[in-house]
């Protein structure tokens, strides 16, 4: 009777577990939009954590270097004051640098901002005037363009007024959610900020943890190989955005210098606004430097033909000199990845997961890249194949025999 039930149960568990995924993927099916509601409310739940992580993982490197002078500094006793003093001054640090980039930056974007606000005008007007001294000499295209900027002039007070004015209200209730949207931001960071605290603080408790869970689960060699991976990745992302701002950095500050050079002698104005606009969009790898570039070549056509012209072969020169030296120099092959699949990688993400997807599309891609190049690798191994062979041409009777 005891084995009648053991086999019983080794022939009908297959079938309960199959039974049992078919009735899970047509509850998932059914209801979808329950599941999706329920995992929408989770994430807004866990958002704070998820900030705090990604502080966290920002503010690693400078914590680890703080913590190993001051474990250098105090006894081995006073580990715990070592790793409170470094989260301390690590964040006192990231909070300074915030502060003083706000009280430099947001005065000159402000006046950057209400002298375009005036000067366009101004500029419209010019441009108008220029294209009609154009069209008087019997360019046709001028004409078309006259004629376009004279309908924009002539409907936009109407348009105005039937579409801003008189939604008023929904504009408001728009600034209103933006306005509670930022509040909302604002919360989640400062939760997210205590719990970058506990995190770096911990660290190494959840190292430990982690590592534990994983050697419990699986045997030596596949936790080993984990272990690994999770290494890789920790390495791919620290060294890429690492890297990415420090580059950006140096970029920025580059083109301060020279737009501010360029001040004095062809009157390029705004250099502020066009210093930090060619600086944070050069984050983006490949796309970055057209992102910023091209609208502050705009800006700097509202100060004539001539600053418009020197800025742009400033912004060609800078962007050459970075893609073949500053940059590999500040990545310094940490991602591992040719320029082609760099592209494809923040074109695949960028169209999955908007502009988040254009930042981490890189090391995303480069980390399974590294995977399939493992795996390629072993499989070769395995096969004993020690070069790629290559194929032979057929005889040239073979084809005429089939």
């Amino acid at each position: 009777m005891k084995t009648f039930l053991r086999d019983s149960f080794r022939k009908g568990f297959p079938g309960f577990i199959a039974l049992a995924l078919a009735i899970c993927v047509f509850f998932i099916i059914y209801r979808f939009n329950f599941l999706n509601s329920i995992i929408a409310k989770l994430i807004d739940i866990l958002t704070p954590f998820v900030y705090g992580g990604v502080i966290a993982f920002l503010l690693k490197r400078p914590y680890n270097f703080f913590e190993r002078k001051l474990k250098g500094l105090l006894s081995e006793k006073r580990a715990g004051l070592a790793r409170l003093l470094s989260v301390i001054i690590v964040l006192l640090l990231t909070v300074a640098i915030i502060v003083i980039l706000l009280v430099l930056v947001i005065p000159a974007l402000a006046d950057s901002l209400v002298s375009i606000a005036n000067d366009l005008p101004g500029f419209i007007d010019g441009l108008i005037d220029y294209f009609k001294d154009l069209e008087a000499k019997g360019n046709s295209l001028a004409g078309a363009i006259v004629s376009a900027l004279n309908t924009v002039e002539k409907n936009a007070i109407p348009w105005l007024k039937d579409n801003i004015f008189s939604n008023l209200s929904t504009t408001l209730s728009g600034v209103l959610s933006t306005v509670t949207g930022i509040l909302g931001l604002l919360y989640n960071i400062l939760i997210g900020v205590i719990i970058c605290i506990y995190l770096l603080l911990g660290k190494d408790t959840f190292g430990k943890q982690a590592k534990m869970l994983v050697y419990s689960v699986f045997n030596r060699k596949a936790a080993d190989w984990i272990v690994n991976e999770f290494r890789y990745i920790d390495k791919t992302f620290n060294g890429f955005f690492a890297g990415r701002n420090l580059d950006s950095a140096i970029v920025g500050l580059i083109c301060f210098v020279v737009c501010l050079i360029l001040h004095f002698v062809v009157g390029l104005n705004n250099v502020i606004l066009i210093a930090v606009v060619v600086g944070v969009t050069n984050i983006i790898p490949f796309f970055g430097p057209y992102i910023g570039g091209i609208p502050c070549a705009i800006l700097a056509l509202m100060d004539g033909i001539v600053p418009c012209i020197v800025f742009a072969a400033f912004i060609i020169i800078l962007q050459t000199i970075d893609g073949n030296y500053i940059g590999p120099k500040c990545l310094a092959g940490e991602v591992g990845l040719s320029a082609f699949w760099c592209i494809f990688a923040i074109t695949l993400f960028g169209g999955i997961l908007g502009i988040l997807g254009i930042i981490i599309g890189v090391p995303v891609f480069a980390v399974i890249y590294d995977l399939i190049r493992k795996c390629v690798h072993a499989g070769l191994n395995k096969n004993n194949i020690k070069e790629i062979p290559e194929l032979k041409p057929e005889p040239k009777g073979a084809e005429s025999s089939k």
